[in-house]
């Protein structure tokens, strides 16, 4: 069985950087989509950014291209999520899902596996 345990939130000033993590244990993350998505209070979880099982394809939202970057190491069966330029609206906790979807689709549905999460918070 799937395990995914997200790690590296922290309080951070704007303008600030965080690199997430997202480690699986139980399964070989190779063959799987991964996506990392974000909710922050009162309002709905989004997709912010996925990767293909490949790494060769990604995506991101909108509100965080140019300053988020996801990339996967399956050596060491973890993906990462570097996160530049933080804003306040940035706040939330992230989770990393995976399944065997493409790149759309994981970032649009989610997969069946999640981790518990970790909270960013971007305030001066």
């Amino acid at each position: 069985q799937l395990q995914l345990v997200e790690s590296g939130g922290d309080l951070v000033q704007p303008g600030g950087s965080l690199r997430l993590s997202c480690a699986a244990s139980g399964a070989t993350l190779d063959y799987y989509a991964i996506g990392w998505f974000r909710q922050a209070p009162g309002k709905e979880r989004e997709g912010v950014s996925c990767v293909s099982n490949s790494g060769d394809s990604t995506h991101y939202a909108d509100s965080v291209k140019d300053r988020f970057t996801i990339s996967r190491d399956n050596a060491k069966n973890t993906v990462y999520l570097q996160m530049n330029s933080l804003k306040p609206e940035d706040t939330a906790v992230y989770y990393c899902t995976a399944d065997y979807l493409s790149v759309q689709a994981i970032c649009s549905m989610g997969g069946d596996y999640w981790g518990q999460g970790t909270q960013v918070t971007v305030t001066s």
